[in-house]
């Protein structure tokens, strides 16, 4: 298997990437593209299936390119996962584990809470689409709804559809940013040409009908606003820790929230946490990880690119009552020596950078020998790349990793790494 998820055979010596076919299996296959290199394809026909081979649940599941491993059972799914990450630290970070962690499994349909979705009216067809692209092109996949959508969007894309193609300006919505929390549901329109009245009207009650909050973004982020006067706060919760972090629509956050939960247990259990500890967190986004951190440590550090995002961040940990963060607004991909944050001292270090990983500042901190380390990442490449600077370079030892099935029937890769001094 590739690491997009295409079965992979070569054929008089030459690779065939082949969509829809897995590790094992005998294909009856049709070239879709043919290079000098190698030559992609699709299944026409399963001649001899795996025995990991199960039925797509969705319907769209050969047209819709939000997914690509539906027709394989999602516990091979996450064998799959936890495999690719420990080639990858094999491979590439020349170490291994000294433990591997069980992988964190949660419900693998309706789980995805964040979503952007796009929009087109398509005059061949005479009416809206809604939803995700095609695989390999740019078309808007014809789908009727999403089986990994939460249902309160992904039951409901024919009906907003319907809803857009009612609207004056029915072909000026570029897209719909969604946004599920624990009791509100959020719609971002993003409006190419102002809405008229009759266009407000039919929003609002569409918004009553299905219990959604709408907003409009006619430009920028700064553009975003509720056609409700009133809107509801939106925010996701950590039970456990006794915290809620606040959002705004178009913030990044965990799109599975009880994998999200488990995560943050199993990073701050693996961190070993004290009352005298001072942590360092880095990428530390809204605060997912800082505040939980916060109750189990005296100090927690949080630094991240975004000031709006630390602003929020800050707003998050007065709501909560948790006076022991602090908060600084850097780039870790440019870190600054001199920065006040970078001269404290710290006990642990937690970290969870986007898919280009964390080398740039690692380089900077790995000679500060702080005791314990908790990398999350999602993307194993540059997880295994940090590793092999942190492992070979500065003396720390790989003590456990794992996968997250943060994003079940896809092949992306969520996963956790904690290092030690060795």
């Amino acid at each position: 298997m590739s690491h997009d998820g295409r079965g992979v055979v070569h054929v008089d010596g030459k690779a065939v990437f082949v969509d829809g076919a897995l590790p094992g299996e005998e294909v009856e296959l049709q070239y879709t593209l043919v290079k000098r290199k190698f030559d992609e394809a699709k299944v026409v026909e399963v001649i001899s299936a795996a025995a990991d081979r199960v039925l797509p649940e969705c319907a769209h599941f050969e047209l819709c390119g939000g997914c690509s491993l539906q027709h394989l059972d999602p516990d091979a799914q996450i064998d799959y996962k936890q495999t690719s990450l420990l080639d990858a630290l094999k491979h590439v970070g020349n170490t291994e584990p000294r433990e591997v962690m069980p992988a964190l499994k949660a419900e693998s349909w309706g789980y995805r809470r964040k979503a952007r979705l796009g929009v087109k009216y398509v005059h061949k067809k005479e009416k809206v689409l809604v939803g995700f692209r095609e695989k390999r092109n740019s078309f808007l996949a014809d789908i009727e709804k999403c089986n990994v959508l939460h249902p309160n969007v992904g039951e409901h894309l024919l009906d907003l559809a319907e809803l857009i193609g009612s609207l004056t300006v029915f072909d000026a919505i570029a897209q719909i940013e969604a946004a599920v929390m624990e009791h509100v549901t959020a719609l971002v329109f993003r409006n190419l040409k102002e809405l008229t009245d009759e266009d407000m009207h039919k929003l609002v009650t569409f918004e009553k009908q299905f219990g959604y909050q709408i907003y409009l973004q006619s430009g920028g982020p700064d553009t975003v606003s509720a056609i409700s006067p009133e809107p509801r706060p939106l925010n996701y919760v950590h039970p456990e820790f006794d915290v809620k972090v606040a959002i705004e629509p178009l913030d990044f956050f965990q799109i599975n929230f009880p994998i999200n939960q488990m995560m943050v247990k199993q990073a701050v259990s693996a961190l070993e946490l004290d009352a005298s500890h001072s942590v360092l967190e880095l990428f530390c986004g809204l605060g997912n990880f800082t505040l939980p951190i916060a109750s189990q440590s005296r100090k927690v550090t949080g630094v991240e690119v975004s000031e709006r995002m630390v602003e929020r961040a800050r707003q998050s940990s007065q709501k909560n009552a948790v006076d022991n963060t602090e908060y600084f607004v850097d780039d870790l991909f440019k870190p600054n020596e001199k920065a006040a944050w970078f001269r404290q001292d710290y006990d642990r270090l937690l970290l969870d950078p986007p898919r280009s990983g964390a080398r740039e500042i690692l380089e900077l901190l790995g000679p500060r020998k702080i005791p314990r380390i908790v990398y999350v990442s999602c993307n194993p490449g540059t997880l295994a790349r940090d590793t092999d600077f942190l492992v070979n370079q500065f003396g720390y030892q790989l003590d456990k990793a794992g996968v997250m099935d943060m994003f079940p029937h896809t092949t992306h890769v969520e996963s956790m790494a904690v290092f030690t001094l060795a």
